[in-house]
């Protein structure tokens, strides 16, 4: 007789529910506390099936620079609508891979965008911000070239 094998699960599953046409994971709203390596798309990705509800997460939370949490830090994870994004929807600008030390800024850019196109984690964006010694990062402009960290 063959030993009985029992799968292990190793994470949880996100349960979604059906309100009013809304999908909505079940068990929202809760608290969640900020691990080491986690972002907000990741923990987003987690409890919403959806890194785009990142946005909700930073919103709740009051957070001015997503891309700066602490480990033990305390989160809120809204009651929200999943964030579907069909293909449609993403812009040619996610296709551009940058691949140079540099870049030249265009209409429409911001830093989250270039570091998602260059490094495929638009969380990297304080970086090419730190290394160009750009105090406001709202004040890029097109035509203008970025060093960009390798």
């Amino acid at each position: 007789m063959e030993p009985e094998i029992t799968p292990e699960i190793t994470s949880e599953v996100t349960l979604l529910t059906n309100e009013n046409s809304e999908i909505i994971p079940e068990g929202l709203p809760k608290k969640y506390t900020v691990q080491k390596g986690d972002n907000l798309w990741k923990i987003a990705e987690t409890n919403y099936t959806s890194g785009y509800n990142w946005v909700d997460i930073a919103k709740e939370n009051n957070i001015d620079n997503p891309g700066l949490l602490y480990v033990g830090q305390e989160l809120t994870l809204p009651r929200t609508e999943v964030i579907v994004v069909s293909k449609g929807e993403i812009t040619d600008q996610a296709a551009i891979n940058i691949t140079s030390d540099t870049y030249t800024i265009q209409k429409g850019d911001n830093l989250w965008k270039i570091a998602v196109n260059a490094y495929a984690d638009g969380y990297k964006w304080p970086e090419i911000a730190k290394y160009n010694n750009i105090e406001d990062s709202n004040r890029i402009y097109p035509g203008d070239t970025l060093k960009l960290p390798r």
